[in-house]
């Protein structure tokens, strides 16, 4: 399998460093609100990569954090608890969203239970550890209001801050930055520890005896929770190219400040903007949609996913009602499809010399090229709905439905065969239709139709399919 690598700017093979398992680490969400499609998008990527490695061959570790202690945490259960311990409303509001986080990424088809999910505020023991080693390594330095990172002392000694994108002289600021999110156009020294504030959530620290009681920075976070999880150097970091920078250069910067080894992950791999009106869609901004905005209207979560996946990760994909009604009728189309396994009416057997089936994952394996695999996917959907399904070869296609669910985690295996009492009624519009009683047979279509089920004619008789 070839990726894409950011830091490389090529594409690279996929091959797992310790020779078996490819070890992924993706930022995960900040859980202190209902995410947004833009952040959701960037994890069906990162569901779709593991499939795709997974089909190689090759055991996959998938780790996810949940940032669940940084400025928004903090902000946010401070205005929803106001009464209660700042730890306990912080721990009390990040645990509610976590789990509505896990409930959206079900619902639009990514596999949970193939993710290792780590929180921050089950690793502050190590962040402290870290910090404290680069410390005595003289890559942070202490503060009034905590420790910083040092980017001077890192380029002094000999390694590269600007990895991932070019970062100039003239972009250094000598200034700190404090707050986790900041002007990306310039370099800071980073915060990796913060001293608590009045009402936040704080965790015994000290250095050289200084009383440091307070919460970790965002990007040391993630630094040791992947760390911790799968070793250093790992395999692959996913997130969205707005995470570069600062973000993903400060992980770099302050994994790798102490080790000789100066690679802190093989490949990293970005995820481009979900556009709204042409825009990349923020809080900020106020334009973005949720997943509830999005099933509120009707649609299915799994069309959402659709959407995402028709463009390549590495082009900006764009949001709208209309795109996302065109994906909800592709996902119709392919689930009419997955319904003809329950009827072997077909007369010819043609599936074993398909060609499209080799392609779902010859093309995702080629950098994750999602828009082609779903080409030649529709393309056998309607060679299938034209042809059918011979009996000969419903144990096959059973087979084929599987794969590719497990590509492109779509569930058409899950099509369920009608009941006795709804075979019953296509029987009998059968016969009126013989009988040429079209108001009976229209009727039973509508009774049909009322249940669930939709019924297109064919030379080969009556197919159903779940509306």
């Amino acid at each position: 399998m070839k990726l894409q690598n950011t830091l490389s700017k090529q594409l690279e093979d996929v091959q797992p460093l310790d020779g078996q398992t490819v070890r992924i680490y993706s930022c995960g969400p900040t859980v202190y609100d209902h995410i947004h499609i833009g952040n959701l998008s960037s994890f069906i990527f990162a569901d779709t990569l593991r499939r795709a490695v997974t089909t190689t061959g090759t055991a996959v570790q998938h780790v996810m954090n949940f940032t669940d202690v940084d400025d928004k945490t903090i902000r946010r259960s401070r205005e929803r608890f106001p009464d209660m311990d700042a730890k306990e409303a912080l721990l009390k509001l990040t645990g509610e969203y976590s789990d509505v986080f896990l409930q959206d990424m079900a619902a639009v088809g990514n596999d949970v239970k193939a993710i290792t999910f780590v929180k921050a505020t089950d690793t502050i023991e190590g962040m402290q550890q870290l910090i404290r080693q680069l410390h005595e390594q003289g890559f942070a330095y202490l503060a009034d209001d905590g420790v910083y990172f040092s980017i001077e002392a890192y380029r002094k000694s000999g390694k590269t801050y600007g990895q991932l994108t070019e970062i100039t002289t003239s972009s250094t600021s000598e200034a700190r930055i404090q707050n986790d999110e900041y002007d990306k156009e310039s370099v800071h020294d980073f915060a990796l520890w913060k001293t608590q504030k009045d009402g936040e959530p704080a965790w015994p620290f000290e250095i050289d005896g200084k009383d440091l009681t307070g919460r970790p920075g965002w990007h040391i976070e993630c630094s040791v929770m992947s760390s911790q999880s799968l070793g250093q150097p790992f395999d692959i970091h996913t997130g969205g190219i707005d995470l570069i920078f600062p973000h993903h250069e400060n992980e770099i910067a302050q994994s790798t400040a102490g080790q000789d080894d100066p690679v802190y992950a093989k490949i990293f791999a970005h995820n481009e903007h979900l556009l709204v009106d042409g825009q990349k869609m923020s809080k900020s901004l106020n334009n973005f949609y949720t997943l509830k905005d999005i099933t509120d209207k009707g649609y299915d979560p799994l069309a959402f996913r659709l959407l995402v996946l028709q463009s390549h990760y590495r082009n900006q994909a764009h949001f709208t009602w209309d795109n996302l009604e065109a994906a909800q009728n592709r996902l119709k189309a392919y689930r009419e499809m997955a319904c003809l396994q329950w009827q072997p009416a077909g007369k010819t057997r043609w599936l074993e010399d398909n060609t499209d089936i080799p392609l779902f994952e010859h093309n995702l394996q080629n950098d994750l090229n999602t828009p082609v695999a779903l080409l030649a996917l529709s393309g056998f959907a309607n060679e299938a709905a034209d042809k059918l399904i011979s009996p000969e070869d419903i144990t096959l296609f059973k087979v084929t439905l599987g794969d590719i669910d497990r590509l492109f985690g779509l569930d058409l295996s899950l099509c369920a065969d009608i009941n006795n009492e709804q075979k019953l009624l296509i029987s009998e519009r059968d016969k009126a239709r013989a009988a040429k009683d079209w108001t009976k047979s229209d009727e039973l279509r509508d009774q049909l139709k009322e249940q669930g089920i939709s019924v297109r004619d064919t030379e080969h008789g009556t197919i159903w399919a779940r509306l």
